[in-house]
């Protein structure tokens, strides 16, 4: 022990004769070390820059260069020159591989090495190749090895964490010779600091040395000067706070301004389909001349397509609006499936396709009309996608008591970019890709809404050009004693003698829903207001079977409010009939105002089936079964 107690006696000495100023200049030497290291830094990464834009003006180089030996064979769609040209790109120094494509995406050529997902990125570089016809024929696709660069980027860190080592080396033997005279007052301006990082207003005392005096009257003006610092700093991010709240305040009322557009344009457009409907129906129902026959089931298909397009738009503007309950029930999942084959099959017999639906006995314990929209979303999204094969509906047990219900197709996949955008509004990848009429792209929107409302877990997985499986999962339920009544399917029901009010404030869908019911042999009654609905009341001389309404009428008339008034006027005689609404209105505040009355509701366009299921089923609730036929 001897001899470090002679070395710390000799540095004692030596320091205490080392003036402050020169102990200051050793201390000096820490910004000076980061000083250093940041302008190493600085002149490294720029180094690296210059190295990442050399190697990529070489990928477009090689690209230029493939890109106009393809021109000419591009556009003559000559395979084997457009692979020389890509073997040639791909013999340059530092190329992995050149594929050529077409401008629809189709790769013509390609030469090089296939990346594997565990090999390092490359850089990749696209070219358009042009033509004379049009400024883009295709493109060429380089991807360049970046090998080098990253060597250059470890050897180069490495350098500078050697150096770093170093510098902290110095700056702490430098501070070590600082800290022998000066640790006292450098203790207590610590405090200081201490206490100014807990929100403190600190007083800092000076008397020291005058060169420790400037730095104690360093820290006060600091201290003052951060104390101000805070005080602005909370007033601004009080401000912030206030900006970003009015933001989202923004936000969300511009996401309800859309939903309102989207109504109002719904519903302005629902109102002359509803009336081609009618009339469409009417029409089908007395023609026999098969040229007219097929001319109006033209008509027809057109309406139907245009109102699934509607559909779209209605079940969003439901969930939006909170118009859509959740009504559990335990049911047996076979029950659901039989719908699905039922439905689905016509149409992928049409196309050509297989349809599988797999027998289940599970249960399972969900909104019955929920789910089966869900399942129709995605079968129907299925269909549409797939060219050749089929599409398999099954049910397996998923754990922790759920049920996966799984919806497979071998059609032209996704790519995982667009994996998870497709659950977005409007979002669609290839509307080129589809069988049939095109959609808005809210089926798998309303899909991914309906299965948060229900708390079911959505899931996705696809691979281009192999196909596609979408899954939810269902919470799996103990079978009951007897299956609970599903939807009703539509019950036949003789509307002869029977008398019904229309009240519309749109002329041609009173006619046209006049001339559909007066088919079936109904006594119609029509009416645009609610003074020429009290003005019939007074002079019928039985009440209504059926009253069917639009909701909103002439002058800002209500039709819920027309229904309260009719109930309440002495010529029902105390009865009440069965009610139907009959609207276009999709926008939030209707649709709630809806739910609320609990008035059976069809949104337009409907058609005569749909009406007269709807029909039997208000006539029913209001009646009992005494109007249903076998």
């Amino acid at each position: 022990m001897a001899a470090p107690s002679r070395l710390a006696d000799l540095s004692r000495r030596s320091v205490g004769s080392v003036p402050l100023a020169v102990r200051l200049m050793l201390l000096s030497l820490v910004p000076a070390a980061v000083a250093i290291l940041l302008a190493m830094s600085v002149l490294a990464r720029h180094h690296l820059t210059e190295l990442t834009e050399l190697t990529e003006n070489n990928a477009r180089a090689v690209a230029r260069q493939v890109a106009t030996l393809s021109r000419t064979p591009l556009m003559r769609m000559d395979r084997r020159a457009l692979l020389n040209a890509a073997r040639v790109g791909s013999q340059q120094p530092g190329v992995r591989q050149v594929q050529i494509r077409t401008l629809d995406g189709e790769i013509v050529a390609q030469s090089g090495f296939w990346t594997k997902p565990t090999d390092p990125p490359g850089l990749e570089v696209l070219e358009p190749i042009d033509s004379e016809e049009s400024a883009r024929a295709g493109e060429v696709m380089v991807e360049f090895d970046l090998e080098s660069i990253a060597a250059a980027r470890r050897n180069l860190w490495s350098t500078l964490a050697a150096l770093l080592g170093a510098s902290l080396l110095g700056v702490g033997i430098a501070g070590w010779w600082a800290a022998r005279r000066i640790s006292a007052p450098i203790r207590k301006l610590a405090e200081v600091v201490d206490r100014l990082g807990e929100g403190e207003e600190v007083e800092v005392e000076t008397g020291a040395t005058a060169e420790v005096g400037r730095l104690q009257h360093g820290f006060k003006v600091a201290a003052q000067a951060l104390a101000d610092s805070r005080k602005t700093m909370e007033s601004q991010i009080a401000q912030a706070t206030q900006e970003l709240a009015l933001k989202n305040a923004q936000l969300e009322a511009a996401n309800q301004g859309k939903t309102r557009l989207l109504a109002a344009a719904s519903h302005d457009l629902r109102q002359p389909l509803h009336a081609l409907t009618l009339f469409a129906d009417a029409l089908r129902s007395d023609e026999t001349d098969p040229p007219r026959l097929a001319c109006i089931a033209s008509i027809q298909e057109c309406v139907h397509s245009l109102d699934r397009l509607f559909s779209e738009l209605l079940n969003l503007s439901q969930i939006d609006a909170g118009a859509v309950r959740v009504q559990r029930a335990v049911f047996p999942l076979d029950r659901l499936f039989d719908d699905i084959s039922r439905n689905f099959r016509p149409q992928a017999e049409e196309q050509g396709l297989r349809l599988v639906v797999r027998k289940t006995d599970a249960w399972v314990d969900c909104d019955y009309v929920m789910l089966s929209r869900i399942l129709n979303n995605l079968v129907s999204n299925a269909l549409r996608h797939t060219t050749q094969g089929g599409v398999l509906v099954g049910a397996r047990r998923d754990g922790a008591g759920g049920l996966r219900i799984g919806v497979w197709d071998t059609g032209v996949g996704i790519a995982p970019e667009h994996q998870q955008k497709v659950f977005e509004e409007f979002y669609q990848v290839d509307a080129s890709s589809s069988r049939g009429s095109r959609g808005l792209g809210l089926g798998l929107a309303t899909v991914r809404r309906l299965c948060d409302l229900l708390h079911m877990p959505l899931r996705l997985q696809s691979r281009v050009g192999r196909g596609t499986v979408v899954s939810v999962v269902v919470p799996q339920a103990a079978p009951a004693e007897a299956p609970p009544p599903c939807p009703a399917q539509g019950a036949k029901v003789d509307f002869t003698g029977m008398f019904m009010l229309v009240i519309d404030d749109e002329p041609n869908i009173l006619e046209g829903l006049s001339l559909v019911l007066r088919n079936w042999g109904a006594e119609v009654a029509v009416a645009e207001s609610r003074s020429q609905v009290l003005a019939l009341a007074q002079q019928w001389t039985r009440p209504p079977d059926v009253v069917i309404t639009d909701l909103l009428l002439r002058d800002g008339e209500n039709g819920l409010e027309v229904l309260r008034a009719l109930d309440a006027h002495p010529g029902m005689r105390g009865r009440r009939a069965a009610r139907l609404l009959v609207t276009g209105e999709t926008k939030p505040d209707r649709l709630r105002e809806i739910a609320e009355a609990g008035v059976a509701v069809l949104h337009k366009p409907v058609t005569s089936e749909v009406l007269r299921q709807a029909l039997a089923t208000v006539l029913r609730d209001a009646r009992g079964d005494r109007y249903l036929t076998a």
